[in-house]
């Protein structure tokens, strides 16, 4: 019963992916996947994640050193608002974004007043609408690390005079290198792949705001081989993440690490 219903389990994954390489237009695919919508969203959706992945390296490591090494009242909140946009709807998430940063939003509006910056329905708001998705899995993925590093190296580098931010650079970043770079991947693979709360923060413009998956959306509509072969780049892609990321999960003989 147990290897039937595993098997079931697993088919509800794989069928889906059956039915869409099954419509994947092989002839054609040369000619979609460099038509100039294409080209320009996967010009966007590289340049807009990289950005975000960055963004979410220089911010989301020190808040996830915060969140596990800081003791303070409201840590357990704090760590909760920070990984709130892993299961919030991404369209919810794109209009909090919409009224804290948008023209008329809470820091937007001052913001914009001042600089004349408008992060709405520009390459800038896709980013932050990325980084806002994304960076909780950096956070996620650090925090755990820093949480189960043996603390005694650091002492030992303490002992011997060095500051806090050599020994976060010099002994800390080492120990979790491989957390590090696996929260980097997955933090890329989920900002090349958002949705919801772009398209309501920055809005779907071809060649300004409009990225791989918003590109799909409206592809279904027009051309549904289009659609098709962008699904199958992305899907190749988020695959290729997981594969490399494998041995983090599984070790060698099968069971969970």
């Amino acid at each position: 019963m147990l290897l039937g219903l595993g098997a079931l389990g697993a088919l509800v994954t794989i069928v889906p992916l059956i039915g869409l390489l099954s419509r994947t237009p092989w002839d054609r695919l040369p000619s979609l996947l460099t038509s100039s919508v294409v080209l320009d969203a996967l010009r966007l959706s590289l340049i807009s994640s990289l950005l975000a992945t960055a963004l979410s390296v220089v911010l989301g490591v020190p808040l996830a050193w915060l969140v596990s090494r800081v003791p303070f009242t409201g840590n357990s909140v704090l760590r909760a608002v920070v990984t709130l946009p892993m299961v919030l709807p991404p369209v919810v998430g794109g209009a909090a974004l919409l009224f804290a940063l948008g023209r008329r939003g809470l820091v937007g509006g001052p913001l914009n007043d001042a600089t004349g910056l408008l992060l709405p329905f520009s390459m800038w708001g896709v980013v932050v609408a990325n980084t806002f998705v994304s960076m909780p899995f950096l956070v996620v993925t650090v925090s755990g690390a820093l949480a189960s590093v043996d603390q005694r190296y650091e002492g030992a580098a303490a002992s011997l005079g060095a500051s806090r931010l050599t020994i976060f650079r010099r002994v800390t970043l080492p120990m979790i290198g491989p957390s590090l770079r696996a929260g980097i991947l997955l933090t890329w693979a989920r900002a090349l792949g958002e949705f919801g709360a772009t398209v309501t923060f920055a809005g779907n413009l071809q060649g300004r705001t409009q990225t791989l998956p918003l590109a799909v959306f409206v592809a279904l509509e027009s051309d549904r081989d289009a659609a098709v072969a962008i699904s199958l780049v992305l899907m190749a892609i988020s695959l290729l993440v997981l594969l490399t990321m494998r041995d983090r999960w599984w070790s060698s003989n099968g069971s969970i690490r």
